[in-house]
């Protein structure tokens, strides 16, 4: 086993070494993009094979639930502390590393396309390959500590790959927000594993690593009282409302599509923010002693939900329609870890990696295509850029009068190949793109028997069902899940609509059209909209049959993750009729978005905002969460560093320094002028050092 694990592990590492370092000092290997891409695909893709070697071959046999552990050396070893190397392979990690290899191996294919052309192409892939070996630390970590690692790991690369166009300052101030809002929660993260050493190494003798088998054993989690237990599931559960783009932290996750959209594609929907979830998972019997804690995770998912939802259907932005719906997505995976259903957490971990890179990196295909848009715009002197005037020749015929060649954009400002309103019309000339854009929308929508049908239905019955049994608060929890699942059927709808149906929106629609993406971007697009469709079906609900991701993650008991047992469970008929609603919820909002935006377009829009007001406007401003943290937060500590810490620095800090030069100055001076250069008052100075010598050693 120690070889396949290397196999997966090393890799990534090695392809971010060799892109990065020949990169840096050999400019000619910069220029051979395939050659750097197809080495950062083929250094994911290895590892996808071994990981479905390993999976095709597990027969859970080994230590901890059937885990089988693979330890290299101690990492750390001082008193009761001793952390190895040690990674985990079983049914959870085998399954989150066949999503990080395989949607990651995808997501790399289509950076060849994307990124041809960037003077930053070798640093991207090296960025990208160094992620992909962080996230294989995370998933296949035997012990918190290695775990961790890899958790910092991705806060850097996400911080790096989401600043990569740097010489862009919104986009530094969109890496710094992530890598700031991130650490609040990793100084979380590391109060429970101080509080967690403490307890264990006071309960237990023998040094204590942090080890899953050891930490989650029934004699060790014995050792934490309730009160303790509650404290750290929490403070976890703070880390991972960081690395999840929980409220409230949030934040970070919508400006972080700044960076490249394989970026937003592989950190920001299938890898990096999953990883709240992972941990919970992994450690789910530690979380299930904590039910007060359970509520509160539950009850943040459905606030985060339903916060995130509304407001994606303001946006005009495509990327950050589907960076607040990732957000939204994201508090129904904790909906489903706040009652227990961690499978299902993981289930539509799952699916949403599939149909949220589907359409991250179908957004990326038609953003694309707007750019040489808008560049072929600029040529022809239609907007204002350095390709042309933007100045119409006064002679032109009748027949360039078409009011599609002379279209305003339909909003104050420049060209935005971004904004949904400059689209329009697209599937005509982006078929593949806008086929698989539509099962992915529709997957995320909920419509049977698309994959996210499956996994978001289980999450609302799992959390009627914890309601069913004397939970009162998760009925309220479930409604809130029910009414969000209408809105991301309505916001869904509402972008693809605005982005390939009606008429196209740009400026000389008549004489400007986009183009279809190359291979190596719509091959992944049409492999991620399969899984979109089929995914669904490893996780059926109990009165279809068998749930293949329920027996492979639980497994009575057996497996990884654990469950509640639940005394009362909800009749067949009733699951039937939650199966119908689900379905009938998905349908409606599709229903309510094709008759707004599918027939009136942005007038849709207008529209809405004239009825909602006051709403619309919270929304579209995302709450004023931004603004009332600057005004609450970053504003106080920018100003009381400004009045306070920077006289102190100057006066203080740089007083003192400045002070100790200043004295060594003085005291130079004042002995320099011993150094007269006379002989005689040398050898005068050597007489009375004898003298004094002597005098020394007679009298002292």
């Amino acid at each position: 086993m120690e070889l396949p694990v290397l196999l997966i592990l090393l890799p990534p590492l090695i392809g971010a070494v060799l892109n990065g370092v020949v990169g840096l000092f050999a400019p000619g290997y910069r220029r051979n993009e395939w050659l750097i891409g197809g080495l950062a695909t083929a250094a994911v893709a290895l590892p996808f094979a071994v990981a479905v070697s390993l999976f095709l071959g597990f027969h859970g046999e080994g230590t901890g639930h059937g885990a089988e552990v693979v330890r290299y050396f101690t990492w750390l070893a001082a008193g009761d502390l001793s952390v190895d190397f040690a990674y985990r392979i079983d049914q959870l990690s085998l399954v989150m590393a066949l999503i990080v290899t395989g949607v990651g191996a995808l997501i790399h294919l289509y950076s060849i396309g994307y990124m041809h052309g960037d003077p930053g192409f070798w640093r991207f892939f090296a960025y990208l390959n160094l992620f992909i070996f962080a996230m294989l630390n995370l998933v296949l970590a035997e012990n918190l500590v290695v775990l961790f690692l890899g958790w910092e790991g991705v806060g850097l690369c996400s911080y790096l790959l989401i600043g990569f166009w740097y010489t862009n300052l919104k986009n530094s101030a969109a890496a710094n927000k992530a890598f700031i809002v991130n650490r609040i929660g990793d100084f979380a993260f590391l109060l429970a594993l101080f509080i967690v050493f403490a307890v264990v190494t006071d309960g237990r003798e023998g040094a204590f690593g942090f080890d899953f088998t050891t930490l989650l054993a029934s004699e060790t989690l014995a050792l934490f009282g309730a009160g303790t237990t509650l404290l750290v599931v929490l403070l976890f559960f703070v880390g991972a409302t960081g690395k999840s783009a929980q409220i409230p932290l949030f934040v970070w996750l919508p400006d972080a599509m700044a960076g490249p959209t394989p970026v937003s594609a592989l950190i920001h929907a299938a890898t990096m923010v999953t990883s709240g979830l992972y941990l919970l998972a992994r450690l789910s019997p530690m979380v299930l002693r904590a039910p007060t804690a359970m509520a509160v995770i539950a009850v943040v998912g459905a606030l985060t939900a339903v916060v995130a939802a509304t407001i994606a259907i303001t946006q005009n932005d495509i990327k950050k329609v589907l960076a607040y719906s990732t957000v939204s997505q994201l508090g129904f995976m904790f909906m489903a870890a706040g009652v227990g259903a961690f499978f299902v957490s993981i289930f539509h971990v799952m699916t949403h990696a599939f149909f949220k890179g589907c359409l991250f990196l179908g957004s990326g295909s038609v953003i694309h295509a707007m750019h040489h848009v808008e560049h072929d715009l600029e040529h022809r002197g239609l907007i204002p850029g350095h390709h042309g005037s933007g100045a119409h020749s006064p002679h032109e015929s009748e027949a360039t009068q078409h009011p599609l060649r002379h279209d305003p954009l339909p909003y104050d400002g420049p060209f935005d190949a971004q904004d949904m309103r400059t689209m329009g019309g697209l599937r005509k000339s982006m078929p593949i793109t806008a086929i698989t854009f539509l099962v992915a929308a529709l997957a995320i929508a909920g419509l049977p028997p698309l994959a996210g049908f499956f996994s978001k239905d289980e999450i609302l019955f799992k959390v009627f069902e914890f309601g069913y049994n004397d939970q009162a608060w998760a009925f309220l929890v479930w409604g809130v899940g029910i009414f969000t699942a209408l809105l991301t059927a309505i916001y869904m709808g509402r972008c693809y609509l605005l982005t390939f149906e009606g008429r196209p929106r740009w400026p000389g629609a008549l004489d400007v059209k986009p183009h279809e993406s190359p291979w190596t971007m719509t091959v992944p697009l049409v492999v991620l909209a399969f899984l979109s469709a089929v995914g669904g079906f490893l996780g059926l609900p109990a009165v279809l049959g068998e749930s293949w991701i329920h027996h492979w993650l639980v497994e009575e008991g057996a497996g990884p993750v654990a469950e509640p047992a639940h005394e009362l469970h909800v009749s067949h008929g009733m699951e039937w009729g939650l199966l119908g609603g689900g379905a009938a919820v998905a349908v409606l909002g599709l229903f309510l978005a094709w008759v707004r935006w599918g027939r009136r377009g942005l007038e849709a829009d207008a529209s809405l905002r004239r009825r909602l007001g006051f709403l619309y406007t919270l929304w579209s401003n995302k709450y004023f969460v931004d603004e009332i943290y600057d005004e609450t937060v970053v504003s106080p500590v920018v100003e009381g560093s400004r009045r306070g810490l920077a006289p102190f620095d100057q006066k203080g800090v740089d007083g003192a320094v400045n002070g100790v030069a200043r004295l060594v100055r003085g005291v130079a001076g004042r002995l320099r002028g011993l150094q007269t250069g006379v002989v005689q008052t040398y050898a005068l100075y050597l007489v009375l050092g004898v003298v004094l010598v002597i005098t020394l050693m007679l009298f002292v």
